[in-house]
């Protein structure tokens, strides 16, 4: 894919930064969007259209996975990247049923979000063991 554009999820503005910042150091891709909570990105995969989302698990208002769960029911086009910093396996199941095809735990994300991302475009799973 020429051209990514991605949807950033988690409610601290210090790791949606980060993540946009490695992410963007991929040629080509672009986050497209960013969310606080999982209210705002139900609402706004719907009007920005990602090639993906990138969401953290737990958030105010709408957890990620209940989020992962109506973006995934309602544009099921869209892949969906959970990180957690509860690295546990019950949030890799978690996450597996909500339909996310990733999981990573942000003490290894500059290590393996990029790998992540790229796994869930080509629709194969990514949960490598936490913990």
């Amino acid at each position: 894919m020429e051209h990514l554009r991605i949807l950033v999820v988690d409610d601290h503005e210090i790791v949606r930064s980060l993540v946009r910042h490695l992410l963007e150091a991929e040629s080509g891709w672009e986050v497209c969007g960013e969310a606080s909570d999982g209210e705002e990105a139900v609402e706004r995969s719907k009007t920005l259209h990602p090639d993906i989302v990138v969401m953290d698990a737990v958030m105010p208002r709408r957890n990620g996975f209940e989020a992962t769960r109506e973006i995934v029911r309602t544009t099921p086009e869209i892949p969906v990247v959970i990180t957690t910093l509860y690295e546990y396996p019950e949030v890799l199941r978690q996450a597996q049923s909500a339909g996310a095809l990733a999981c990573v735990g942000k003490s290894k994300t500059t290590r393996l979000l990029v790998t992540a991302v790229k796994s869930a475009l080509d629709h194969h799973p990514f949960f490598p063991p936490l913990p």
